[in-house]
Protein backbone atom coordinates (compact mmCIF):
# COMPACT_ATOMS: atom_id res chain seq x y z
CA UNK A 1 0.00 0.00 0.00
CA UNK A 2 1.29 3.43 -0.99
CA UNK A 3 1.12 6.31 1.44
CA UNK A 4 1.01 9.86 0.17
CA UNK A 5 1.13 12.87 2.45
CA UNK A 6 -1.14 15.85 1.80
CA UNK A 7 -1.86 19.05 3.67
CA UNK A 8 -5.56 18.43 3.12
CA UNK A 9 -7.80 15.82 1.56
CA UNK A 10 -11.33 16.74 0.61
CA UNK A 11 -13.72 13.81 0.24
CA UNK A 12 -16.53 14.80 -2.12
CA UNK A 13 -16.43 16.84 -5.32
CA UNK A 14 -19.78 18.63 -5.06
CA UNK A 15 -20.35 22.33 -4.41
CA UNK A 16 -19.24 22.10 -0.76
CA UNK A 17 -16.13 20.05 -1.45
CA UNK A 18 -15.05 22.18 -4.40
CA UNK A 19 -15.50 25.37 -2.37
CA UNK A 20 -13.30 23.96 0.40
CA UNK A 21 -10.73 22.82 -2.14
CA UNK A 22 -10.63 26.21 -3.84
CA UNK A 23 -10.02 27.99 -0.52
CA UNK A 24 -7.23 25.53 0.29
CA UNK A 25 -5.65 25.80 -3.14
CA UNK A 26 -5.63 29.58 -2.92
CA UNK A 27 -3.90 29.16 0.46
CA UNK A 28 -1.05 27.24 -1.24
CA UNK A 29 -2.01 24.02 0.51
CA UNK A 30 -1.21 20.71 -1.19
CA UNK A 31 -4.79 19.50 -1.59
CA UNK A 32 -6.38 16.37 -3.03
CA UNK A 33 -10.08 15.94 -3.82
CA UNK A 34 -11.44 12.39 -3.83
CA UNK A 35 -14.63 12.38 -5.89
CA UNK A 36 -17.12 9.52 -6.16
CA UNK A 37 -18.76 11.20 -9.15
CA UNK A 38 -22.41 11.13 -8.02
CA UNK A 39 -23.45 14.64 -6.85
CA UNK A 40 -26.81 14.81 -5.11
CA UNK A 41 -28.37 17.30 -7.55
CA UNK A 42 -27.33 15.44 -10.70
CA UNK A 43 -30.98 14.66 -11.40
CA UNK A 44 -31.93 18.34 -11.73
CA UNK A 45 -31.62 20.15 -15.06
CA UNK A 46 -31.10 23.58 -13.50
CA UNK A 47 -30.41 25.15 -10.11
CA UNK A 48 -32.06 28.29 -8.78
CA UNK A 49 -31.65 30.88 -6.02
CA UNK A 50 -27.91 30.91 -6.75
CA UNK A 51 -27.12 34.57 -7.24
CA UNK A 52 -25.46 35.25 -10.60
CA UNK A 53 -25.83 31.60 -11.64
CA UNK A 54 -29.61 31.20 -11.66
CA UNK A 55 -30.67 28.51 -14.13
CA UNK A 56 -27.19 27.01 -14.47
CA UNK A 57 -27.14 23.20 -14.83
CA UNK A 58 -25.65 21.73 -11.64
CA UNK A 59 -23.06 19.66 -13.49
CA UNK A 60 -21.90 22.76 -15.34
CA UNK A 61 -21.27 24.48 -12.01
CA UNK A 62 -19.20 21.52 -10.85
CA UNK A 63 -17.16 21.47 -14.08
CA UNK A 64 -16.41 25.17 -13.69
CA UNK A 65 -15.58 24.79 -9.99
CA UNK A 66 -13.25 21.89 -10.65
CA UNK A 67 -11.40 23.83 -13.35
CA UNK A 68 -11.03 26.79 -11.00
CA UNK A 69 -9.68 24.61 -8.19
CA UNK A 70 -7.23 22.90 -10.57
CA UNK A 71 -6.00 26.36 -11.53
CA UNK A 72 -4.87 26.77 -7.92
CA UNK A 73 -2.98 23.48 -7.91
CA UNK A 74 -5.68 21.25 -6.39
CA UNK A 75 -5.45 17.64 -7.57
CA UNK A 76 -8.38 15.31 -8.22
CA UNK A 77 -8.89 11.57 -8.18
CA UNK A 78 -11.96 9.47 -8.90
CA UNK A 79 -12.15 7.23 -5.84
CA UNK A 80 -14.37 5.75 -3.15
CA UNK A 81 -13.25 5.96 0.47
CA UNK A 82 -13.49 2.92 2.72
CA UNK A 83 -12.38 4.40 6.05
CA UNK A 84 -10.69 7.32 7.77
CA UNK A 85 -8.53 6.49 10.79
CA UNK A 86 -6.08 8.08 13.19
CA UNK A 87 -2.53 7.26 12.17
CA UNK A 88 -1.57 7.06 15.86
CA UNK A 89 -3.69 4.58 17.79
CA UNK A 90 -5.83 6.31 20.39
CA UNK A 91 -4.72 9.76 19.22
CA UNK A 92 -8.18 11.32 19.34
CA UNK A 93 -8.01 14.81 20.82
CA UNK A 94 -5.73 16.59 21.39
CA UNK A 95 -3.67 15.51 18.39
CA UNK A 96 0.12 15.53 18.48
CA UNK A 97 1.74 18.41 16.61
CA UNK A 98 2.71 17.13 13.19
CA UNK A 99 0.10 14.36 13.31
CA UNK A 100 -2.20 13.11 10.57
CA UNK A 101 -5.15 10.91 9.70
CA UNK A 102 -5.15 8.12 7.14
CA UNK A 103 -7.64 7.64 4.31
CA UNK A 104 -8.10 4.10 3.04
CA UNK A 105 -9.57 3.84 -0.46
CA UNK A 106 -11.73 0.98 -1.68
CA UNK A 107 -8.75 -0.03 -3.80
CA UNK A 108 -6.76 -0.68 -0.62
CA UNK A 109 -4.44 2.29 -1.12
CA UNK A 110 -3.84 4.41 1.99
CA UNK A 111 -3.23 8.16 1.88
CA UNK A 112 -2.26 10.36 4.82
CA UNK A 113 -3.25 13.96 5.39
CA UNK A 114 -2.77 16.62 8.04
CA UNK A 115 -6.43 17.64 7.72
CA UNK A 116 -9.57 16.23 6.14
CA UNK A 117 -12.80 17.81 4.91
CA UNK A 118 -15.80 15.46 4.50
CA UNK A 119 -18.27 16.78 1.95
CA UNK A 120 -20.01 13.66 0.67
CA UNK A 121 -23.59 14.83 1.20
CA UNK A 122 -26.58 12.57 1.68
CA UNK A 123 -28.45 9.86 -0.15
CA UNK A 124 -32.10 10.69 -0.83
CA UNK A 125 -34.28 7.64 -0.14
CA UNK A 126 -37.50 8.23 -2.08
CA UNK A 127 -40.95 6.85 -1.22
CA UNK A 128 -41.61 3.47 -2.83
CA UNK A 129 -44.40 4.68 -5.11
CA UNK A 130 -44.65 3.45 -8.69
CA UNK A 131 -43.70 6.07 -11.27
CA UNK A 132 -42.10 8.43 -8.78
CA UNK A 133 -38.35 7.73 -8.84
CA UNK A 134 -38.00 7.88 -12.64
CA UNK A 135 -39.39 11.44 -12.66
CA UNK A 136 -37.28 12.66 -9.72
CA UNK A 137 -35.75 16.05 -10.38
CA UNK A 138 -37.97 16.68 -13.42
CA UNK A 139 -41.65 16.75 -12.49
CA UNK A 140 -41.29 15.05 -9.08
CA UNK A 141 -39.68 17.66 -6.85
CA UNK A 142 -38.93 18.49 -3.23
CA UNK A 143 -38.08 22.18 -2.70
CA UNK A 144 -40.62 24.95 -3.37
CA UNK A 145 -37.87 27.57 -3.39
CA UNK A 146 -35.83 25.58 -5.90
CA UNK A 147 -38.68 24.62 -8.24
CA UNK A 148 -41.83 26.56 -7.30
CA UNK A 149 -41.37 29.30 -9.89
CA UNK A 150 -41.06 26.76 -12.70
CA UNK A 151 -44.39 25.12 -11.84
CA UNK A 152 -46.25 28.27 -10.75
CA UNK A 153 -49.94 28.28 -11.61
CA UNK A 154 -50.03 24.59 -12.49
CA UNK A 155 -51.76 21.65 -10.80
CA UNK A 156 -49.48 20.72 -7.90
CA UNK A 157 -49.67 17.62 -5.70
CA UNK A 158 -47.99 17.15 -2.34
CA UNK A 159 -47.45 13.51 -1.46
CA UNK A 160 -46.73 13.63 2.27
CA UNK A 161 -44.37 11.15 3.90
CA UNK A 162 -43.86 12.76 7.33
CA UNK A 163 -45.14 15.66 9.45
CA UNK A 164 -42.77 17.93 7.51
CA UNK A 165 -45.06 17.47 4.51
CA UNK A 166 -47.51 19.84 6.17
CA UNK A 167 -44.99 22.69 5.93
CA UNK A 168 -44.38 21.82 2.29
CA UNK A 169 -48.12 21.81 1.61
CA UNK A 170 -48.63 25.24 3.17
CA UNK A 171 -45.75 26.73 1.23
CA UNK A 172 -46.81 25.48 -2.18
CA UNK A 173 -50.13 27.32 -2.06
CA UNK A 174 -47.99 30.44 -2.63
CA UNK A 175 -47.12 29.23 -6.16
CA UNK A 176 -50.50 27.85 -7.24
CA UNK A 177 -54.17 28.00 -6.34
CA UNK A 178 -54.58 24.37 -7.49
CA UNK A 179 -52.89 22.29 -4.78
CA UNK A 180 -53.85 18.75 -3.80
CA UNK A 181 -52.38 17.29 -0.63
CA UNK A 182 -52.35 13.54 -0.10
CA UNK A 183 -52.43 13.43 3.68
CA UNK A 184 -51.65 9.80 4.54
CA UNK A 185 -48.09 10.65 5.58
CA UNK A 186 -49.04 13.37 8.07
CA UNK A 187 -48.50 11.20 11.14
CA UNK A 188 -45.93 11.37 13.93
CA UNK A 189 -43.72 8.57 15.24
CA UNK A 190 -46.61 7.24 17.32
CA UNK A 191 -48.89 7.11 14.29
CA UNK A 192 -51.06 10.07 15.34
CA UNK A 193 -52.19 12.59 12.74
CA UNK A 194 -50.56 16.03 12.87
CA UNK A 195 -53.36 17.49 10.78
CA UNK A 196 -55.46 19.09 13.51
CA UNK A 197 -58.86 20.69 12.92
CA UNK A 198 -57.58 24.27 12.83
CA UNK A 199 -54.86 23.47 10.32
CA UNK A 200 -57.27 21.53 8.13
CA UNK A 201 -59.74 24.41 8.23
CA UNK A 202 -57.01 26.84 7.18
CA UNK A 203 -55.89 24.68 4.26
CA UNK A 204 -59.43 24.22 3.00
CA UNK A 205 -60.11 27.95 3.38
CA UNK A 206 -57.16 28.57 1.06
CA UNK A 207 -58.63 26.20 -1.51
CA UNK A 208 -56.25 23.30 -0.86
CA UNK A 209 -57.75 19.90 -1.70
CA UNK A 210 -57.09 17.18 0.94
CA UNK A 211 -57.09 13.51 -0.07
CA UNK A 212 -56.73 10.86 2.69
CA UNK A 213 -56.38 7.82 0.40
CA UNK A 214 -52.86 6.37 0.03
CA UNK A 215 -51.02 7.17 -3.20
CA UNK A 216 -50.48 4.07 -5.33
CA UNK A 217 -48.89 5.48 -8.50
CA UNK A 218 -47.59 8.61 -10.14
CA UNK A 219 -48.80 8.47 -13.73
CA UNK A 220 -47.22 10.18 -16.71
CA UNK A 221 -45.29 9.98 -19.95
CA UNK A 222 -41.51 10.06 -19.91
CA UNK A 223 -40.31 12.50 -17.27
CA UNK A 224 -43.63 14.38 -17.10
CA UNK A 225 -46.33 13.70 -14.51
CA UNK A 226 -49.96 13.72 -15.68
CA UNK A 227 -51.85 12.29 -12.70
CA UNK A 228 -51.67 10.75 -9.25
CA UNK A 229 -53.60 7.52 -8.69
CA UNK A 230 -54.75 6.50 -5.21
CA UNK A 231 -55.38 3.04 -3.79
CA UNK A 232 -59.15 3.42 -4.22
CA UNK A 233 -58.75 3.84 -7.98
CA UNK A 234 -59.23 7.60 -8.19
CA UNK A 235 -57.00 9.66 -10.49
CA UNK A 236 -56.19 13.31 -9.92
CA UNK A 237 -54.88 15.36 -12.83
CA UNK A 238 -51.50 16.77 -11.75
CA UNK A 239 -48.64 18.62 -13.46
CA UNK A 240 -46.01 18.45 -10.71
CA UNK A 241 -45.54 16.39 -7.56
CA UNK A 242 -43.69 17.54 -4.45
CA UNK A 243 -42.77 14.96 -1.85
CA UNK A 244 -40.50 14.26 1.09
CA UNK A 245 -37.89 11.56 1.55
CA UNK A 246 -35.37 10.21 4.01
CA UNK A 247 -31.94 11.86 3.88
CA UNK A 248 -29.20 9.44 4.88
CA UNK A 249 -25.76 11.02 5.43
CA UNK A 250 -22.94 9.42 3.46
CA UNK A 251 -20.58 9.35 6.42
CA UNK A 252 -20.00 5.65 7.06
CA UNK A 253 -16.31 6.00 6.18
CA UNK A 254 -15.90 8.18 9.30
CA UNK A 255 -17.42 5.65 11.72
CA UNK A 256 -14.12 4.54 13.26
CA UNK A 257 -13.48 8.10 14.50
CA UNK A 258 -16.69 8.00 16.62
CA UNK A 259 -17.47 11.65 15.90
CA UNK A 260 -20.06 13.50 17.97
CA UNK A 261 -23.49 13.70 16.34
CA UNK A 262 -26.51 16.00 16.60
CA UNK A 263 -30.14 14.86 16.54
CA UNK A 264 -32.28 16.86 14.10
CA UNK A 265 -35.82 16.51 12.72
CA UNK A 266 -34.17 14.90 9.68
CA UNK A 267 -32.08 12.40 11.65
CA UNK A 268 -28.69 12.22 13.36
CA UNK A 269 -25.89 14.10 11.61
CA UNK A 270 -22.24 14.78 12.42
CA UNK A 271 -21.94 17.74 14.78
CA UNK A 272 -19.72 20.66 13.73
CA UNK A 273 -18.83 24.01 15.25
CA UNK A 274 -19.20 27.41 13.58
CA UNK A 275 -16.00 26.75 11.59
CA UNK A 276 -17.30 23.35 10.36
CA UNK A 277 -14.89 21.43 12.62
CA UNK A 278 -16.03 18.09 13.99
CA UNK A 279 -15.18 16.65 17.41
CA UNK A 280 -11.96 15.33 15.84
CA UNK A 281 -9.32 18.10 15.64
CA UNK A 282 -8.17 17.10 12.15
CA UNK A 283 -11.57 16.54 10.55
CA UNK A 284 -14.00 19.12 9.21
CA UNK A 285 -17.36 18.46 7.52
CA UNK A 286 -19.39 20.74 5.27
CA UNK A 287 -22.51 20.71 3.13
CA UNK A 288 -25.43 18.31 3.19
CA UNK A 289 -23.44 15.70 5.14
CA UNK A 290 -24.03 17.90 8.21
CA UNK A 291 -26.85 20.19 6.99
CA UNK A 292 -29.15 18.09 4.77
CA UNK A 293 -31.61 20.86 3.87
CA UNK A 294 -28.93 23.36 2.81
CA UNK A 295 -29.13 24.60 -0.78
CA UNK A 296 -26.23 25.17 -3.17
CA UNK A 297 -25.31 28.70 -1.95
CA UNK A 298 -25.35 27.54 1.67
CA UNK A 299 -23.14 24.50 1.08
CA UNK A 300 -20.74 26.62 -0.99
CA UNK A 301 -20.40 29.04 1.92
CA UNK A 302 -19.90 26.20 4.39
CA UNK A 303 -17.26 24.64 2.17
CA UNK A 304 -15.36 27.91 1.87
CA UNK A 305 -15.52 28.31 5.65
CA UNK A 306 -14.18 24.79 6.17
CA UNK A 307 -11.32 25.35 3.74
CA UNK A 308 -10.31 28.60 5.42
CA UNK A 309 -10.59 27.01 8.87
CA UNK A 310 -8.39 24.10 7.83
CA UNK A 311 -5.74 26.48 6.54
CA UNK A 312 -5.86 28.53 9.77
CA UNK A 313 -5.40 25.37 11.87
CA UNK A 314 -2.46 24.29 9.70
CA UNK A 315 -0.91 27.76 9.97
CA UNK A 316 -0.95 27.46 13.76
CA UNK A 317 0.57 24.00 13.53
CA UNK A 318 3.28 25.23 11.14
CA UNK A 319 4.35 27.80 13.74
CA UNK A 320 4.36 25.15 16.49
CA UNK A 321 6.47 22.81 14.35
CA UNK A 322 8.94 25.59 13.53
CA UNK A 323 9.24 26.57 17.20
CA UNK A 324 9.86 22.97 18.19
CA UNK A 325 12.79 22.74 15.77
CA UNK A 326 14.65 25.71 17.31
CA UNK A 327 14.30 24.61 20.92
Amino acid sequence: MTKTDWDAIVIGGGAAGLSAAQALGRSLRRTLVLDGGAPRNRFAAHMHNVLGLDGTPPLELLDRGRAEAEGYGVEFRAAQVRAVRDTVEGAGSPQPVGGSVSVELESGEVLTTRALVAATGVTDVLPEIAGLAERWGRSVLHCPYCHGWEVRGTRIAVVTTSPMGLHQAKLLRQWSDDVTVFTEGLVDAEGSSVLDADTERGLRARGVRLVPAPVEEVVGSGSQVSAVRTSDGQEFAIDAVFTGFAMVPQDGFLSELALDRSDTPMGAFIAVDTMQRTSHPRVWAAGNIVSPAATVPLVMGAGTMAGAAVNAALVDEDYALAAAEVV
